[in-house]
């Protein structure tokens, strides 16, 4: 179990150090700047480089939505969700304190004036979107995010390439959300950059907490309920 949890530590590290550190350091750079599709880039490949590292330890989830849909799904036994959840946590505050610490080496740097890289609705969605919307795109995306996991992870899949899809998967979501919410579909992930944010993306993380929870968990039924091979 220790060595679980380090994988997913050290995956969810990679994560948000990755697609967080790229909107954070690289997106807006003067003239070389990877803007949106660079970020939504840099997140699929987190996912598909640890997968390939890691993923054959602890399963590969760096997300708390990812492991509750896994549970729904019945691919997760309940006694590790917790746990799993909390390393997941762990790992993203830990990625984003290093961020912050690479961040500040820059003369001016504000992480709450700059939002570093936290989702948000209305005012602080990166182009305005409302909460129902927010809702509606974080539920939806990570209910599918969930059924892309269980179907590239199916013993009927080809052997091998789920990570490429599910990175992929990822890339394409963040493509989608980036200007709703700045795509969270991962309780973690917002969790770090929100604490050192520090104002407004903290009041509004619950969002970010509840709506993809309860999609991973649509996901994962989905999955077990209808396209799942019985027994």
């Amino acid at each position: 179990m220790s060595k679980r949890l380090f994988a997913e530590f050290f995956g969810t590290f990679w994560l948000v150090f990755g697609g967080c550190g790229s909107a954070v350091l690289a997106a807006a750079f003067p003239q070389l700047g990877i803007g949106f599709t660079g970020v939504a880039l840099a997140f699929g490949l987190t996912v598909v480089t640890m997968a390939y590292a890691v993923g054959h330890i602890s399963g590969g989830h760096f997300n708390p939505a990812v492991t509750l849909g896994l549970f729904a799904g019945g691919r997760f036994p309940a006694k590790d969700v917790i746990p799993y959840v909390i390393t997941q946590v762990i790992g993203a505050i830990a990625a984003a304190a290093v961020l912050y610490l690479v961040a500040s080496g820059k003369t001016g740097f504000d992480a709450t004036s700059s939002g570093f890289a936290s989702n948000g609705y209305g005012e602080h969605s990166p182009n305005g979107y409302s909460l129902q919307a927010a809702i509606v795109i974080e539920l939806v995306l990570t209910a599918f995010f969930l059924i892309v996991i269980h179907g590239a992870t199916d013993k009927r899949a080809p052997a091998g390439f789920a990570p490429l899809a599910i990175g992929l998967a990822l890339t394409l979501i963040h493509l989608i959300s980036i200007p709703v919410t700045n795509t969270s579909v991962n309780p973690a992930r917002s969790t770090g950059v929100a604490i050192f944010q520090g104002t407004w993306a903290l009041q509004q993380l619950w969002v970010f907490w509840l709506v993809p929870l309860i999609g991973g968990v649509i996901g994962g039924l989905i999955y077990r309920c209808l396209l799942e091979e019985k027994k």
